[in-house]
């Protein structure tokens, strides 16, 4: 079945409309050079920045001189990126570099120091071209602050390119780099991923380094690789991977390179789908609709599609209440000079934190072990878990978040996000890859979670599912809406 993918148009050059994996194939054979392709993401980034917002803050001159000592890395490492320009998000140190935050009382602080994601990442041959807008400390799934102001969807300017790490997704739709760098919590990852026809990927907890941080033995809020499909995702993960001692929870990089797992397509696959994880979310038919039609062309290849889930229960208090120990301990304990500036959400976020009871805490601790126990259990007869990313298609980019979603209510602010709780929760790999677009032009994705440490075998099905569904990876200049 053909897709029905928009047409669009792409005026940047011909190196931004290649993927990371043919970029990196072209530096390492010194087809092309760093400093070709510094000028092309700058040049790219002045074309649409105005239209989009999504890199707010560039060092393309530090990068120059980075790519000096490319000579001095490891350029038998799997992940060795050869001088590639990435984005980092703006939660993120990178030395000599602006880190706001998102945050009017983080405006103008400079990082003196690389957190270990970004050391281990130009340790790799990556070259930081840029800063990747976030909402307000990363809390919520549309991407604005009062810093830089609003990112916007490429498929529709008007619409909302998801969060937090709407940044990213959209410097990789629009051909800004060829990867960038995300963080998820409540699907910071997935959702904008799904927002904006790339890929965005949860990885177990310890397979990518987070920050130094306050609370380095946290395993609910992460960072990720994000890309245009699926190879090149599995690419930036071995370039992340691996272990450093200031981040307690990392782990090594695994013995076969993730990169194996796309080498060929393979859809002898069973996929448990729940498009509403059991009625825990609503789901609008439309995009529910399309998940069934993407899976269906899997099946037609010889996959295994069951309609079946887990049980659910306790996962909603569960989640909120790891949210808000992680909220409070983070955000919640910066100077009063930075929290006086606070969203009212994210302050909202961090009361709740503050204010749990220690049962609340305990009874979390419990639950969510069972739950990864069902998980693990259900995991053992099926490949992955398919279920939606989000139930609702983009927002107008105005709305900070949806009040209802097919007719249900949503109580707070992240309700709407729902689908993001339970590979949070329960410490497996996730991934959202594209799977088509609404009868209005917005691209839709679908979520795959897989069993504990099974990063490659989500990796291998969402790389059948793209090469099955086929609806197309290359950057597209922003179709301007007001």
């Amino acid at each position: 079945m053909k897709s029905n993918r928009p047409e669009t148009s792409f005026t940047g050059s011909d190196l931004c409309a290649k993927s990371a994996r043919e970029v990196v194939k072209l530096l390492r054979t010194k087809q092309v050079s760093p400093e070709e392709l510094i000028a092309a993401s700058e040049n790219r980034t002045a074309q649409v920045g105005e239209q989009v917002n999504a890199v707010v803050t560039t060092c393309h001159d530090r990068a120059r001189e980075k790519a000096a000592g490319l000579a001095n890395l490891d350029a038998d490492h799997p992940g060795y990126l050869a001088g590639l320009p990435v984005g980092i998000k703006d939660l993120s140190a990178v030395s000599g570099v602006r880190m706001t935050k998102g945050t009017l009382g983080m405006s103008d602080h400079v990082c003196k120091d690389n957190d270990p994601i970004v050391d281990i990442l130009e340790n790799r041959g990556a070259l930081v071209v840029g800063k990747t807008n976030t909402p307000e400390m990363g809390a919520g799934g549309n991407t604005f602050n009062a810093v830089f102001g609003k990112t916007r969807n490429p498929w529709n300017t008007a619409k909302n390119a998801g969060g937090s790490s709407g940044g990213a997704a959209v410097s990789l739709a629009t051909g800004e780099v060829w990867l960038s760098h995300g963080s998820d919590l409540a699907g910071s990852l997935r959702t904008p991923a799904a927002y904006c026809n790339v890929v965005g990927m949860r990885a177990s907890p310890g397979r990518v380094l987070g920050g130094p941080g306050p609370i380095g033995f946290t395993v609910e809020g992460i960072a990720g690789p994000m890309a245009r499909s699926v190879a090149d995702c599995a690419l930036f993960l071995d370039a992340m991977c691996g272990y450093d001692s200031r981040a307690p929870m990392s782990l090594p990089a695994p013995d076969a390179p993730f990169q194996q797992a796309v080498e060929t397509v393979d859809c002898n696959v069973k996929v448990a789908y729940a498009p509403t994880l059991g009625g825990f979310a609503p789901v609008e038919s439309e995009l529910e609709s399309i998940m069934q039609s993407a899976l269906g062309q899997l099946a037609g290849e010889g996959a295994q599609i069951d309609e079946d889930c887990p049980c659910m229960d306790g996962l909603n208090d569960t989640y909120i209440t790891l949210r808000g120990q992680v909220w409070a301990s983070t955000a919640g304990r910066l100077p009063q000079e930075i929290q006086q500036h606070y969203k009212k959400t994210l302050a909202e976020n961090i009361e709740v934190g503050r204010n749990l009871t220690v049962e609340q805490v305990m009874d979390a601790n419990v639950t969510r072990t069972t739950l990864y126990q069902r998980m693990r259990t259900f995991l053992q007869s099926h490949d992955v878990l398919a279920t939606a990313v989000v139930g609702i298609e983009q927002t107008p980019v105005g709305l900070e978040y949806p009040t209802g979603v097919d007719g249900q209510v949503m109580d707070s602010y992240i309700d709407w996000l729902k689908f993001s709780y339970l590979a949070t929760t329960t410490g497996l790999p996730a991934i959202s890859v594209p799977c088509g677009f609404t009868k209005s032009g917005m691209p839709v994705g679908l979520q795959l979670i897989g069993p504990p440490r099974g990063d490659a075998k989500v990796l291998a099905v969402a790389h059948a599912l793209e090469q099955v569904v086929d609806i197309g990876q290359g950057p597209i200049d922003p179709i301007v809406r007001l």
